[in-house]
């Protein structure tokens, strides 16, 4: 009798924890939370030059907020032209698609898919 509760207790344990986490991958994703990465077929229809949109981006959410303008030491250092953000462009991109960066900034699902196909692009100076 033992087992048979002990072995229906563990199946309902394992139930309540597979629902609950079906349930979790099911939500929409939040501000500053992962995002997949856009394939290169979604970036046809991405601004993601540099001069007209990834520049800006950077400008206003990581050397405007002060983590990384002139002088800097976090992380890359200082992203404030297009040699250094090109330079840790890789980085960036996993930073930002991990939700990680930048911090106490949102940034929108376009904004990161700029920066994102900017990369996959190879980062020009466009």
């Amino acid at each position: 009798m033992k087992k048979w509760s002990f072995l229906i207790l563990l199946a309902a344990v394992v139930w309540v924890a597979c629902s609950k986490s079906a349930d979790s991958s099911s939500s929409a994703t939040t501000p500053n939370s992962p995002m997949p990465s856009p394939s290169p077929s979604d970036c046809s229809a991405v601004d993601s030059k540099f001069s007209t949109n990834v520049s800006a981006i950077i400008q206003s959410s990581c050397t405007g907020s002060g983590c990384h303008n002139a002088g800097s030491t976090n992380g890359p250092g200082a992203l404030t032209n297009f040699a250094q953000i090109s330079a840790n462009a890789t980085a960036i991109r996993q930073s930002v698609e991990s939700g990680r960066m930048p911090r106490g900034i949102t940034l929108s699902t376009a904004q990161r898919n700029a920066i994102s196909c900017w990369v996959m692009a190879g980062a020009p100076n466009n």
